[in-house]
């Protein structure tokens, strides 16, 4: 499969990113939707992923501060290389940047995709959204 990541403000690839957002956070994972859409929205740069026949994969989106979030894959396209090609995006958008490092916020079952990448754990789990989550960050 071809995968092609396309970057930019939430203008533009608001209707892709929003629908496997909510296929995802809101639908499966039961996440309320007035927490999935947000304020930083608008002031993130996003990321949407698509096949050949442009079909939407996943999405991703990197705010301003350098907090990477909202990475999401729709279940018929998971453990295909959809989420390492969004994550490698999103990392070259902030090295472009220039910024220091990377920060997110993990579901825990996804730990160790992120620290494949050279991102460590920070913390203690804490819950996000009904979800438990870690702190990670990684150095640019």
């Amino acid at each position: 499969m071809k995968i092609e990541i396309e970057s930019g403000d939430w203008k533009k690839l608001e209707h892709p990113a929003s629908r496997v957002r909510l296929m995802v956070f809101v639908a499966e994972q039961k996440v309320p939707k007035e927490e999935e859409i947000d304020d930083l929205d608008p002031v993130s740069t996003h990321f949407v992923a698509w096949d050949e026949r442009h079909m939407t994969l996943g999405c991703a989106r990197l705010t301003p501060d350098g907090h990477i979030g909202r990475l999401a894959v729709l279940r018929p396209f998971r453990a295909r290389g959809v989420g390492a090609a969004l994550l490698e995006a999103v990392l070259a958008e902030a090295r472009k940047r220039g910024l220091p490092e990377a920060v997110l916020h993990a579901q825990t079952h996804a730990r160790g995709f992120y620290e494949r990448y050279g991102f460590a754990a920070e913390g203690n789990e804490f819950d996000e959204c009904g979800i438990p989550h870690i702190r990670m960050r990684l150095a640019l």
